[in-house]
């Protein structure tokens, strides 16, 4: 679906997204303008204590303490 179909406030943030990778995929194909977004890697960070997730739009998603996704800035 384009993005031009989309009525404005029918934006959803990442932070709003299930605490599932398969949901937060979904969100970042719908982001990406439909093209698959896929993890590369996923592991254990001791830096941020949690485990971190690799995506192929190039960036690393983790979640909070309160299962809220969010972009690992390093």
């Amino acid at each position: 679906m384009s993005s031009a179909f989309v009525r404005e406030g029918d934006e959803q943030k990442l932070n709003e997204v299930a605490p599932t990778l398969g949901a937060l995929q979904f969100y970042l194909r719908r982001e990406n303008g439909g093209m698959p977004v896929h993890e590369i890697k996923s592991y254990y960070s001791e830096k941020h204590a949690r485990d971190v997730y690799e995506m192929s739009d190039g960036l690393t998603y983790a979640k909070s303490d309160n299962s809220k996704w969010f972009i690992i800035l390093d």
